[in-house]
């Protein structure tokens, strides 16, 4: 897929490294065709980490994206320069008026507070609102899934007795759903997050669908009917590295933490990361990708969210 994306995004020599097309602003504009429309709303403090990981997994289909980037406008970001924010995001009053095919919310590491005890709180509420009426389908990642599952719909989160890192195994509860098609019966995905969600709530709204769970991991994929809405509690967009990378960083702070489970060789951390869920993780974004918003979002982008169109 090519990604149109602008040209000096730290994130574009790195996709273009690794063999990704990465299309220029002027030769996107020279193609008759109207590109799918994809907004990122950023919430890890790690930015040009996560742009180059979504960014990487929007890669792999013949679609054209056109993709922006959102942040929250009230809460200061500390891992990223002023000046990378100012060229290359928006906040929602920049957006406001414009309708996208689909939107990206992602995780961000607060799950041990409140939800309404986070900064920016109010503002996601803002954004997660105008999403029903200016995006067509949008995907939820990890804090971004229960951010948007308690907003949507009431569902609480759960704290677990300790963190839960690691790479598990899950199984589909829908295996006949677009969303899994070409997925194996046992797939690999990440995990890394203090709170989770309930299977029994989830069963217990009528106006969503259990998809994916893992016997270690817990709930792992949520739709809403209408298919307006994504949530996905772990981080298939992870690098390799990722989880290595928290680990060893809580480590020096002294947290007291388990080692990610299934995810080094033999377990030691002095050892390699064993990448399992690379394959799963592209088909599972293309596959949104392709059955919930190319193939069903209006033609024309003004027309997305009129008429409860979905």
């Amino acid at each position: 897929m090519p990604i149109k994306i602008p040209d000096s995004l730290p994130a574009t020599a790195v996709l273009e490294s690794e063999n990704i097309f990465v299309m220029t602003e002027y030769r996107a504009i020279h193609q008759d065709i109207r590109p799918l429309k994809l907004l990122i709303l950023n919430l890890m403090p790690t930015k040009e980490q996560t742009e180059v990981q979504l960014l990487r997994k929007l890669s792999n289909t013949p679609l054209q994206i056109e993709v922006e980037f959102l942040r929250t406008i009230s809460h200061e970001s500390k891992n990223v320069s002023a000046e990378h924010l100012e060229s290359f995001y928006v906040g929602l009053d920049d957006v406001k008026q414009k309708r996208y095919d689909g939107m990206i919310i992602t995780g961000a590491p607060v799950e041990n507070l409140d939800f309404e005890e986070v900064d920016y709180w109010r503002e996601l509420c803002e954004i997660m609102e105008w999403t029903k009426t200016n995006v067509h389908s949008t995907f939820h990642i990890c804090w971004g899934a229960q951010a948007g599952l308690y907003y949507h719909y009431g569902i609480k989160k759960h704290t677990l007795p300790r963190k839960l890192s690691g790479v598990y195994s899950h199984s589909i509860l829908k295996p006949q759903s677009p969303f899994f098609r070409g997925f194996d019966d046992e797939f690999y995905a990440p995990h890394s997050r203090y709170t989770g969600v309930l299977a029994e709530d989830i069963l217990a709204k009528p106006q969503l669908e259990l998809l994916s769970v893992s016997e270690e991991a817990g709930v792992y994929a949520v739709k809403s009917e209408d298919n307006r809405r994504f949530f996905i509690t772990g981080h298939p967009e992870y690098d390799p590295e990722t989880l290595a990378q928290e680990y060893f960083r809580d480590v020096k702070k002294g947290l007291d933490i388990d080692v990610p489970k299934n995810y080094f060789e033999s377990d030691d951390p002095a050892k390699k990361p064993i990448c399992r869920w690379r394959a799963a993780a592209q088909l599972m974004y293309s596959n949104w990708l392709n059955y919930y918003v190319y193939q069903t979002t209006p033609y024309e982008i003004s027309d997305v969210g009129k008429n409860g169109s979905v």
